[in-house]
């Protein structure tokens, strides 16, 4: 497995791991009505395509054979009200690939990005209902505010949850790297 960052011509592949793997993630928590209303895989692509044409912060995991499975996206806080630098805006790994640890490795990568960027704290927003929000507890992350979110139709909680200082997410990032 190898983490790089993305290029414009990514963004088909991205697009799919995004889709597949948002589905999954949230086919559980999502009303089946709103869940058919979120954009499609044409949307995707070219808002990836986009993207990746303007923002550099996007990290892929890819197999041996050049195939993404996995990315993390981010960059400057879009909150204004929260005392944080950094965002993470996505990250998906695929299911065949959950739990081998490679979260954990985007995350690594889009750290050292925002401590060369000068970033010193860190959130991302994730539906409160998310069984995957203990992935970012587990690495320290504390909840910091929760708003509400329309998703199609439906009203859903998203929660915040975040790092205000980089340094002990990497020391814990480095520690769990270290172990396996």
């Amino acid at each position: 497995m190898n983490i790089r960052r993305a290029r414009v011509e990514d963004a088909e592949q991205i697009a799919k791991v995004h889709e597949q793997t948002w589905i999954e993630t949230y086919q559980p928590i999502i009303e089946q009505d709103d869940l058919q209303q979120i954009t499609s895989f044409e949307y995707r692509k070219i808002m990836w395509e986009t993207a990746l044409q303007t923002n550099h912060h996007v990290f892929v995991l890819e197999t041996l054979y050049e195939e993404i499975v996995g990315f993390i996206a981010g960059g400057k806080v879009r909150t204004d009200y929260l005392e944080v630098e950094g965002e993470i805006y996505n990250i998906y790994v695929s299911p065949d690939y959950q739990g081998g640890g490679y979260g954990k490795e985007l995350l690594r990568a889009f750290v050292e990005e925002c401590e060369t960027i000068g970033y010193q704290s860190l959130l991302v927003w994730i539906l409160t209902d998310n069984p995957n929000g203990e992935f970012y507890v587990r690495l320290g992350a504390r909840p910091m505010e929760a708003e509400n979110v329309t998703i199609g139709k439906g009203t859903y909680e998203e929660t915040a949850y975040g790092w205000y200082d980089l340094q002990m997410l990497k020391q814990l990032l480095e520690s769990s790297h270290s172990k396996s």
